[in-house]
């Protein structure tokens, strides 16, 4: 086993990870770390203990139990939930800061122009 696996970002995930991420049970997490199928190490989060697994040995094992059309798709859909927060993130952070410049400009007055450009 390649101990750097372990340090790479995104190689691992925990058991709530992949609980969520591919519609697995704690059952059947634990019962393929108990037959050897998936290599595991102990982690902790604010003191709560919670396995951390190899992404590629998760993806393998639901792949030989769902097919390889189900992992992908449960990445695919993972990767769209990703995305929608990251965009609920941004427009509310747009809209702040719609409301901070409408804020400005009402008390100073201000006429917001564009700085000019250097001519050559």
């Amino acid at each position: 086993m390649d101990e750097s696996e372990w340090q790479r970002k995104g190689a691992t995930l925990s058991n709530v990870t992949a609980r969520k991420e591919f519609g697995l049970t704690d059952d059947e997490i634990l019962q393929a770390v108990r037959r050897g199928c998936l290599q595991w190490r102990e982690g902790s989060a604010h003191g709560n203990p919670y396995l951390r697994l190899l992404r590629r040995e998760v993806e393998a094992m639901v792949g030989r139990r769902h097919g390889d059309a189900y992992v992908k798709d449960m990445k695919a859909r993972s990767e769209m939930a990703r995305i929608e927060r990251e965009l609920r993130r941004l427009r509310s952070q747009i809209s702040d800061l719609e409301k901070r410049k409408a804020q400005l400009q009402r008390s100073s007055r201000l006429n917001v122009k564009p700085p000019r450009r250097p001519t050559r």
